[in-house]
């Protein structure tokens, strides 16, 4: 009998399991329809900030599957379709054409809940004022480059100082703008410990990024025409021609949330390693409304990457198709950048590992990317977080110029593996001046915490 299966959200998660599944049964034996809020599918949310910054030319280029590309392979994909209601005892949706303003149910035999992130946007006075734009979808990038066209100012605040606060700061600087950053914490990047985070927060000074620290944001200021003209905190005002709300984000869970469907601790979705929501055995959940396995720490964490919400969806595709594959869970792995300076981490930073009750010791090292006397050797700082007791590698923090943020994958297979740091000294990584000093970095730090462990008794 042909089944039907409904995907709730069009990008990552959601298009990797349908298009899954369709590799595995055919039209025939399976039915599938998708419903999208938005006008675009498949496409790569972690790219925006260089498409707004001039890196990617054009929005098509972030785009790795059309609409039209899914229907082509007998996938119902609805854009400007909004589901506003999940039956579960029903087996049902209810969806709202957005254009014609008609809503439909629609029944299901499989469910995939992929309905991803949104964006932290506090609601202070003045935030909804043209000029203040999150960015989290390709429309939103889209509303964001046509305000900076529309907009003859060159002065930029960004609120928030997490990926894409960073991310963001190089593109407003990248196109010509004077940026100010204004953040709650310490140091910039909290997903570094505050050592690290204070290298950024002087590389981004020294980029000409005015960084300040501390800051509450309490309003958002308007003049002619309602549109924002500065961003104020508790002490102080910054002028702004245009705002971008960097503040991280949360699981988009209302849905999941009225329909009874469980969450963990931080918003998210609980599925089991097939990605099967737990205690529901036809409905599936992945990408950026979920919450996985930290295999560092073996509590479920919060951690919204693509990369997750691409295998998340392959995981799905296979599991409905009838196939079997899991999703183990996450070491916590991610890179970004600010201008040439590169920023890593994967596992647990100290405060993580005070959180679950491990003693730790931490050790940093400076070293460069290349061997000190061949040309373009840069620096770098990395810092590594072993149990105190045992050895094992819990965390890196990697902040250098080239060459330093891939290094951070070195650490992950490391952790993912449960080695330990004595055990990590012994890998046999490639080495040639133009590529590393005789003694990686990430080694160097592993024999520096191996000499910690053993020091700390």
């Amino acid at each position: 009998m042909r089944q039907r299966l409904v995907v709730i959200g069009g990008d990552a998660a959601g298009m990797s399991a349908a298009s899954q599944a369709r590799r595995l049964k055919g039209p025939k034996e399976l039915e599938i329809v998708a419903f999208e809020r938005g006008h675009f599918s498949s496409y790569s949310a972690c790219g925006i900030p260089y498409w707004v910054g001039g890196d990617v030319a054009t929005r098509d280029a972030l785009i790795a599957r059309s609409p039209e590309e899914h229907r082509a392979r007998a996938i119902d994909l609805r854009t400007r379709t909004e589901v506003t209601a999940i039956d579960v005892p029903g087996q049902r949706v209810l969806a709202r054409d957005l254009e014609a303003g008609t809503e439909t149910w629609t029944g299901y035999d499989k469910l995939v809940v992929a309905t991803g992130a949104r964006p932290k946007r506090p609601a202070l006075p003045g935030i909804d004022a043209p000029g203040v734009h999150g960015v989290q979808t390709l429309d939103d990038g889209q509303a964001l480059l046509d305000s900076l066209d529309a907009t003859p100012g060159r002065r930029a605040v960004v609120v928030g100082a997490g990926y894409i606060g960073v991310e963001m700061a190089e593109a407003l600087l990248n196109r010509g703008y004077e940026v100010t950053v204004l953040h709650r914490g310490e140091q910039p990047m909290a997903t570094l410990d505050p050592d690290m985070g204070r290298l950024v927060h002087r590389a981004m000074d020294g980029l000409g990024i005015t960084t300040v620290a501390s800051a509450e944001v309490t309003k958002i200021l308007t003049g002619a025409g309602g549109r924002v003209r500065a961003v104020a905190t508790d002490g102080a005002e910054y002028p702004a021609d245009v705002v971008v709300l960097g503040m991280g984000v949360v699981p988009e869970t209302s849905l999941a949330r009225a329909a009874g469907l469980p969450l963990g601790a931080h918003g998210g979705l609980l599925t089991d390693p097939a990605m099967r929501v737990r205690g529901h055995e036809n409905i599936w959940a992945g990408g950026d409304c979920v919450e996985v396995l930290d295999l560092v720490s073996g509590r479920e964490r919060y951690v919204p990457l693509g990369t997750h919400a691409n295998k998340h969806g392959q995981v799905i595709g296979s599991n409905v198709g009838g196939d079997y594959a899991t999703f183990p869970g996450v070491v916590g792995t991610a890179v970004s950048k600010v201008c040439d300076l590169e920023l890593a981490r994967t596992g647990l930073r100290e405060k993580d590992a005070r959180e679950v009750g491990l003693r730790y010791v931490t050790v940093t090292v400076e070293s460069t990317s290349r061997a000190g006397y061949y040309p373009g050797a840069a620096a770098m700082t990395v810092k590594m977080t072993a149990e105190r007791r045992t050895g094992r590698l819990l965390g890196v923090q990697i902040v250098g110029r080239e060459g330093a943020a891939k290094r951070v994958d070195i650490a992950a297979v490391a952790l993912t593996a449960g080695m330990t740091v004595e055990r990590m000294t012994a890998l046999d990584l490639g080495y040639a001046p133009p590529f590393s000093p005789v003694w990686d970095p990430v080694l160097i730090a592993a024999r520096k915490a191996t000499a910690a462990v053993r020091a700390a008794g």
